[in-house]
Protein backbone atom coordinates (compact mmCIF):
# COMPACT_ATOMS: atom_id res chain seq x y z
CA UNK A 1 0.00 0.00 0.00
CA UNK A 2 1.09 3.38 -1.24
CA UNK A 3 -0.64 6.49 0.48
CA UNK A 4 0.25 10.08 -1.07
CA UNK A 5 0.35 13.02 0.81
CA UNK A 6 -2.66 15.16 0.99
CA UNK A 7 -3.88 18.07 3.36
CA UNK A 8 -4.61 16.68 6.78
CA UNK A 9 -6.96 17.63 9.27
CA UNK A 10 -4.40 17.70 11.83
CA UNK A 11 -3.91 15.23 14.66
CA UNK A 12 -4.99 14.70 18.33
CA UNK A 13 -8.81 14.32 17.62
CA UNK A 14 -10.66 13.09 19.89
CA UNK A 15 -11.45 9.20 18.25
CA UNK A 16 -14.15 6.48 19.22
CA UNK A 17 -13.68 3.26 16.89
CA UNK A 18 -17.12 1.25 17.57
CA UNK A 19 -16.20 -2.76 17.15
CA UNK A 20 -12.63 -1.46 17.33
CA UNK A 21 -10.73 -5.07 19.18
CA UNK A 22 -11.30 -7.24 15.95
CA UNK A 23 -9.28 -7.49 12.64
CA UNK A 24 -10.14 -4.38 10.93
CA UNK A 25 -10.81 -2.04 14.04
CA UNK A 26 -7.43 -3.26 15.53
CA UNK A 27 -5.76 -1.97 11.93
CA UNK A 28 -7.19 1.10 12.66
CA UNK A 29 -6.68 1.83 16.17
CA UNK A 30 -3.19 1.08 16.07
CA UNK A 31 -2.77 3.72 12.98
CA UNK A 32 -5.02 5.85 14.67
CA UNK A 33 -2.70 5.89 17.84
CA UNK A 34 0.72 5.82 15.72
CA UNK A 35 -0.79 9.39 14.21
CA UNK A 36 -1.47 10.86 17.52
CA UNK A 37 -5.34 10.67 17.83
CA UNK A 38 -6.97 10.13 21.67
CA UNK A 39 -8.73 7.20 21.34
CA UNK A 40 -11.87 4.96 22.47
CA UNK A 41 -13.12 1.90 22.03
CA UNK A 42 -16.53 1.09 22.49
CA UNK A 43 -17.43 -2.76 22.79
CA UNK A 44 -18.88 -5.60 25.02
CA UNK A 45 -15.99 -6.24 26.86
CA UNK A 46 -14.56 -4.57 30.11
CA UNK A 47 -10.89 -4.67 29.42
CA UNK A 48 -9.35 -5.11 25.56
CA UNK A 49 -5.66 -5.62 24.79
CA UNK A 50 -5.05 -2.49 22.62
CA UNK A 51 -2.37 -1.32 24.68
CA UNK A 52 -2.84 1.53 28.15
CA UNK A 53 -2.91 4.67 25.47
CA UNK A 54 -6.67 3.13 23.92
CA UNK A 55 -9.83 3.93 26.36
CA UNK A 56 -12.29 1.34 26.84
CA UNK A 57 -16.14 2.09 26.70
CA UNK A 58 -18.48 -0.89 27.09
CA UNK A 59 -21.48 -1.11 25.62
CA UNK A 60 -24.01 -3.47 23.38
CA UNK A 61 -24.09 -1.76 20.10
CA UNK A 62 -27.40 -2.53 20.36
CA UNK A 63 -28.47 -0.93 23.65
CA UNK A 64 -28.93 2.36 21.53
CA UNK A 65 -29.27 4.52 25.42
CA UNK A 66 -26.25 3.50 26.66
CA UNK A 67 -24.42 3.98 23.79
CA UNK A 68 -26.12 7.09 23.05
CA UNK A 69 -25.36 8.38 26.45
CA UNK A 70 -21.63 7.74 25.80
CA UNK A 71 -21.59 9.80 22.98
CA UNK A 72 -23.40 12.84 24.07
CA UNK A 73 -21.43 12.51 27.45
CA UNK A 74 -17.77 12.20 25.66
CA UNK A 75 -18.33 13.98 22.27
CA UNK A 76 -15.81 12.59 19.69
CA UNK A 77 -14.53 14.54 16.99
CA UNK A 78 -14.05 11.26 14.93
CA UNK A 79 -16.29 8.27 15.11
CA UNK A 80 -15.63 5.02 12.96
CA UNK A 81 -18.90 2.66 12.58
CA UNK A 82 -17.29 -1.02 12.31
CA UNK A 83 -19.63 -3.30 14.48
CA UNK A 84 -21.86 -5.48 13.19
CA UNK A 85 -23.75 -8.27 14.71
CA UNK A 86 -23.98 -11.33 12.92
CA UNK A 87 -26.55 -13.31 14.88
CA UNK A 88 -29.19 -10.41 15.50
CA UNK A 89 -27.91 -8.07 12.70
CA UNK A 90 -27.45 -4.25 12.58
CA UNK A 91 -30.15 -2.25 11.50
CA UNK A 92 -30.14 1.30 9.44
CA UNK A 93 -32.21 2.47 12.56
CA UNK A 94 -29.55 1.28 15.29
CA UNK A 95 -27.20 2.94 13.05
CA UNK A 96 -29.22 6.28 12.72
CA UNK A 97 -29.83 6.35 15.97
CA UNK A 98 -25.70 6.23 16.77
CA UNK A 99 -25.23 8.69 14.37
CA UNK A 100 -27.79 11.29 15.48
CA UNK A 101 -26.48 10.68 19.14
CA UNK A 102 -23.14 12.34 17.56
CA UNK A 103 -23.67 16.07 18.03
CA UNK A 104 -23.12 19.03 15.77
CA UNK A 105 -19.02 19.26 17.23
CA UNK A 106 -18.33 15.57 15.07
CA UNK A 107 -16.09 16.42 12.01
CA UNK A 108 -16.44 12.64 10.56
CA UNK A 109 -18.26 9.37 10.88
CA UNK A 110 -16.76 6.53 9.13
CA UNK A 111 -19.21 3.99 8.26
CA UNK A 112 -17.69 0.37 7.59
CA UNK A 113 -20.30 -0.93 4.81
CA UNK A 114 -19.75 -3.51 2.10
CA UNK A 115 -19.84 -4.21 -1.82
CA UNK A 116 -22.64 -6.52 -0.97
CA UNK A 117 -24.81 -3.32 -0.31
CA UNK A 118 -25.12 -2.70 -4.32
CA UNK A 119 -26.81 -6.39 -5.07
CA UNK A 120 -24.83 -9.25 -6.95
CA UNK A 121 -23.04 -7.84 -10.65
CA UNK A 122 -19.83 -6.54 -12.10
CA UNK A 123 -18.61 -3.36 -12.19
CA UNK A 124 -20.24 -1.35 -9.80
CA UNK A 125 -19.45 2.60 -8.99
CA UNK A 126 -19.70 4.56 -6.34
CA UNK A 127 -22.78 6.42 -7.57
CA UNK A 128 -24.47 3.28 -8.78
CA UNK A 129 -27.89 2.42 -6.76
CA UNK A 130 -28.01 0.38 -3.73
CA UNK A 131 -30.03 -2.77 -3.18
CA UNK A 132 -33.64 -1.68 -1.94
CA UNK A 133 -35.20 -1.84 1.18
CA UNK A 134 -36.77 -4.90 0.77
CA UNK A 135 -34.11 -7.20 -0.43
CA UNK A 136 -34.66 -10.37 1.42
CA UNK A 137 -30.66 -10.77 2.24
CA UNK A 138 -30.45 -9.22 6.00
CA UNK A 139 -27.31 -8.35 6.06
CA UNK A 140 -27.13 -6.49 2.24
CA UNK A 141 -30.73 -4.72 3.76
CA UNK A 142 -28.64 -3.42 6.81
CA UNK A 143 -25.82 -2.19 5.30
CA UNK A 144 -27.73 -0.72 2.15
CA UNK A 145 -30.29 1.30 4.29
CA UNK A 146 -27.78 2.55 6.87
CA UNK A 147 -26.20 4.37 3.84
CA UNK A 148 -29.28 5.59 2.58
CA UNK A 149 -29.77 7.19 6.04
CA UNK A 150 -26.36 8.26 6.59
CA UNK A 151 -26.51 10.10 2.99
CA UNK A 152 -29.63 11.29 3.57
CA UNK A 153 -28.73 12.92 6.63
CA UNK A 154 -25.55 14.54 4.90
CA UNK A 155 -27.96 15.95 2.41
CA UNK A 156 -30.19 17.47 5.06
CA UNK A 157 -27.62 19.02 6.93
CA UNK A 158 -24.24 18.47 5.87
CA UNK A 159 -23.45 15.33 8.19
CA UNK A 160 -19.84 14.77 7.53
CA UNK A 161 -20.32 11.27 6.98
CA UNK A 162 -17.34 8.59 4.89
CA UNK A 163 -18.68 5.43 3.78
CA UNK A 164 -16.56 1.90 2.77
CA UNK A 165 -17.29 -0.80 0.76
CA UNK A 166 -15.24 -3.33 0.35
CA UNK A 167 -15.88 -6.83 -1.13
CA UNK A 168 -14.37 -9.69 1.17
CA UNK A 169 -11.67 -8.34 3.34
CA UNK A 170 -7.88 -10.26 4.30
CA UNK A 171 -4.85 -10.30 6.17
CA UNK A 172 -3.54 -11.25 9.63
CA UNK A 173 -6.51 -12.33 12.40
CA UNK A 174 -8.99 -13.38 9.80
CA UNK A 175 -12.05 -13.52 12.05
CA UNK A 176 -13.45 -16.11 9.05
CA UNK A 177 -12.36 -19.32 8.35
CA UNK A 178 -11.03 -18.20 4.37
CA UNK A 179 -7.47 -18.15 3.67
CA UNK A 180 -6.74 -20.46 6.22
CA UNK A 181 -9.37 -23.00 4.69
CA UNK A 182 -7.26 -23.59 2.10
CA UNK A 183 -3.86 -22.97 3.55
CA UNK A 184 -4.62 -26.00 5.70
CA UNK A 185 -5.56 -28.06 2.58
CA UNK A 186 -2.49 -27.07 0.60
CA UNK A 187 -0.33 -27.53 3.53
CA UNK A 188 -1.77 -30.86 3.97
CA UNK A 189 -1.52 -31.61 0.52
CA UNK A 190 -5.38 -31.86 -0.45
CA UNK A 191 -6.81 -31.17 -3.63
CA UNK A 192 -8.64 -28.15 -3.04
CA UNK A 193 -13.14 -28.42 -4.84
CA UNK A 194 -13.78 -25.52 -6.98
CA UNK A 195 -17.07 -25.01 -7.37
CA UNK A 196 -17.84 -25.66 -11.00
CA UNK A 197 -14.77 -24.37 -12.64
CA UNK A 198 -13.87 -21.99 -10.11
CA UNK A 199 -14.53 -18.98 -12.89
CA UNK A 200 -16.79 -16.94 -11.13
CA UNK A 201 -15.24 -13.37 -9.97
CA UNK A 202 -13.74 -13.10 -6.86
CA UNK A 203 -13.08 -9.63 -4.82
CA UNK A 204 -10.89 -9.14 -1.95
CA UNK A 205 -9.17 -6.14 -0.15
CA UNK A 206 -6.16 -6.33 2.50
CA UNK A 207 -7.20 -5.01 5.85
CA UNK A 208 -4.37 -2.73 5.89
CA UNK A 209 -5.58 -0.88 2.61
CA UNK A 210 -8.83 -0.47 4.32
CA UNK A 211 -7.36 0.43 8.09
CA UNK A 212 -5.15 3.24 5.85
CA UNK A 213 -8.30 4.43 4.01
CA UNK A 214 -10.23 4.66 6.70
CA UNK A 215 -8.04 6.71 8.84
CA UNK A 216 -7.17 9.11 5.59
CA UNK A 217 -11.18 9.64 5.52
CA UNK A 218 -10.97 11.81 9.02
CA UNK A 219 -7.65 13.24 7.43
CA UNK A 220 -8.92 14.55 3.99
CA UNK A 221 -11.52 17.04 3.75
CA UNK A 222 -12.76 16.14 0.90
CA UNK A 223 -14.30 12.37 1.92
CA UNK A 224 -17.05 14.01 3.68
CA UNK A 225 -20.37 12.90 2.05
CA UNK A 226 -18.40 10.19 -0.45
CA UNK A 227 -18.64 6.60 -0.39
CA UNK A 228 -15.70 4.86 -1.62
CA UNK A 229 -14.91 1.14 -3.27
CA UNK A 230 -11.50 -0.20 -1.69
CA UNK A 231 -9.77 -3.47 -2.72
CA UNK A 232 -7.16 -5.63 -4.75
CA UNK A 233 -7.13 -4.10 -7.88
CA UNK A 234 -5.94 -7.10 -9.67
CA UNK A 235 -9.22 -9.24 -11.64
CA UNK A 236 -9.65 -12.28 -10.05
CA UNK A 237 -11.18 -15.69 -10.12
CA UNK A 238 -12.51 -17.91 -7.41
CA UNK A 239 -9.36 -20.10 -9.44
CA UNK A 240 -7.13 -17.38 -9.62
CA UNK A 241 -7.76 -16.73 -5.70
CA UNK A 242 -6.84 -20.37 -5.07
CA UNK A 243 -3.64 -20.16 -7.00
CA UNK A 244 -2.46 -17.05 -5.60
CA UNK A 245 -2.55 -18.78 -1.59
CA UNK A 246 -1.00 -21.98 -3.34
CA UNK A 247 1.79 -19.45 -4.26
CA UNK A 248 1.62 -17.19 -0.98
CA UNK A 249 2.32 -20.82 0.66
CA UNK A 250 5.27 -22.27 -1.72
CA UNK A 251 3.27 -25.44 -2.73
CA UNK A 252 1.30 -26.42 -5.90
CA UNK A 253 -2.58 -26.63 -6.13
CA UNK A 254 -4.56 -29.52 -7.14
CA UNK A 255 -7.33 -28.69 -8.03
CA UNK A 256 -10.18 -30.32 -8.14
CA UNK A 257 -13.74 -29.20 -10.25
CA UNK A 258 -17.20 -30.00 -8.79
CA UNK A 259 -20.44 -29.15 -10.32
CA UNK A 260 -21.72 -26.67 -7.67
CA UNK A 261 -25.36 -28.50 -8.18
CA UNK A 262 -23.63 -31.74 -6.87
CA UNK A 263 -22.02 -29.66 -4.04
CA UNK A 264 -24.97 -28.16 -2.81
CA UNK A 265 -26.92 -31.83 -3.62
CA UNK A 266 -24.53 -33.62 -1.35
CA UNK A 267 -25.57 -30.98 1.67
CA UNK A 268 -22.66 -28.42 1.16
CA UNK A 269 -22.77 -25.33 2.93
CA UNK A 270 -20.95 -21.87 2.91
CA UNK A 271 -21.16 -21.63 6.41
CA UNK A 272 -21.40 -24.46 8.58
CA UNK A 273 -20.39 -28.07 9.23
CA UNK A 274 -19.74 -29.27 5.38
CA UNK A 275 -17.73 -26.21 3.98
CA UNK A 276 -16.34 -27.11 0.62
CA UNK A 277 -14.62 -23.50 -0.45
CA UNK A 278 -14.14 -21.62 2.38
CA UNK A 279 -16.34 -19.53 4.86
CA UNK A 280 -19.42 -17.72 2.88
CA UNK A 281 -17.11 -17.47 -0.12
CA UNK A 282 -18.71 -19.25 -2.74
CA UNK A 283 -21.57 -16.51 -3.34
CA UNK A 284 -23.02 -14.54 -6.43
CA UNK A 285 -20.06 -11.78 -8.11
CA UNK A 286 -19.59 -8.68 -6.89
CA UNK A 287 -16.83 -6.80 -8.53
CA UNK A 288 -16.71 -2.73 -8.36
CA UNK A 289 -14.08 0.07 -10.36
CA UNK A 290 -11.69 1.82 -7.62
CA UNK A 291 -10.27 4.71 -9.21
CA UNK A 292 -11.82 6.91 -6.50
CA UNK A 293 -10.05 5.83 -3.45
CA UNK A 294 -6.84 6.58 -5.13
CA UNK A 295 -7.61 9.86 -6.37
CA UNK A 296 -9.24 11.35 -3.40
CA UNK A 297 -7.43 9.46 -0.25
CA UNK A 298 -4.28 9.08 -2.23
CA UNK A 299 -4.60 5.24 -1.00
CA UNK A 300 -3.01 2.55 -3.24
CA UNK A 301 -4.10 -0.58 -2.61
CA UNK A 302 -0.85 -2.99 -1.87
CA UNK A 303 -0.27 -5.63 -4.18
CA UNK A 304 -2.50 -9.20 -3.90
CA UNK A 305 0.87 -11.53 -3.84
CA UNK A 306 2.44 -8.78 -1.27
CA UNK A 307 -0.91 -8.56 0.67
CA UNK A 308 -1.31 -12.64 1.15
CA UNK A 309 2.38 -13.16 1.84
CA UNK A 310 1.96 -10.99 5.20
CA UNK A 311 -1.42 -12.99 5.88
CA UNK A 312 0.47 -16.31 5.13
CA UNK A 313 3.12 -15.07 7.37
CA UNK A 314 0.49 -14.60 10.58
CA UNK A 315 -0.94 -18.19 9.69
CA UNK A 316 2.05 -19.43 10.24
CA UNK A 317 1.80 -18.58 13.71
CA UNK A 318 -1.37 -19.76 14.30
CA UNK A 319 -2.08 -23.17 15.85
CA UNK A 320 -3.70 -25.50 13.35
CA UNK A 321 -7.16 -26.55 13.97
CA UNK A 322 -8.98 -30.16 13.97
CA UNK A 323 -10.56 -30.43 10.58
CA UNK A 324 -12.92 -33.27 9.86
CA UNK A 325 -12.25 -33.77 5.92
CA UNK A 326 -14.82 -36.47 5.60
CA UNK A 327 -17.59 -34.13 3.55
CA UNK A 328 -14.84 -33.21 0.97
CA UNK A 329 -13.59 -36.79 1.12
CA UNK A 330 -17.17 -38.15 -0.37
CA UNK A 331 -17.46 -34.95 -2.66
CA UNK A 332 -13.90 -36.18 -4.24
CA UNK A 333 -14.87 -39.96 -4.53
CA UNK A 334 -17.72 -38.81 -6.35
CA UNK A 335 -16.41 -37.06 -8.85
CA UNK A 336 -13.74 -39.88 -9.30
CA UNK A 337 -16.52 -41.87 -10.11
CA UNK A 338 -18.30 -39.55 -12.26
CA UNK A 339 -15.35 -39.23 -14.47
Amino acid sequence: MRTEKTRAAGAGLKVLVIGGTQFMGREIVKRLVERGHEVAVLHRRGHHDLGPEVRNLQADRADLDRVGSLLRAQRFDAVFDLAYDWERGTTADQVEATARACGDGLQRYVFMSSIAAYGPGLGHLEDAPLAPDDVPNPYVQHKAGAERRLFRMHAESGFPVTTFRPPFVHGPRQPFYREQFFWDRLIDGRPIILPDNGELASSWAFVSDVAESCVRAVEVPEAAGEAFNIGHTEPTSQRDFVELLARAAGVEAELAPVPREAIQAAGGEVMGGNLYFGEVLDLPPHTAILEKVTRVLGVTPTPFSEALAAGFAWYRTQPRRPIDYSFEDRLLADRAKAR
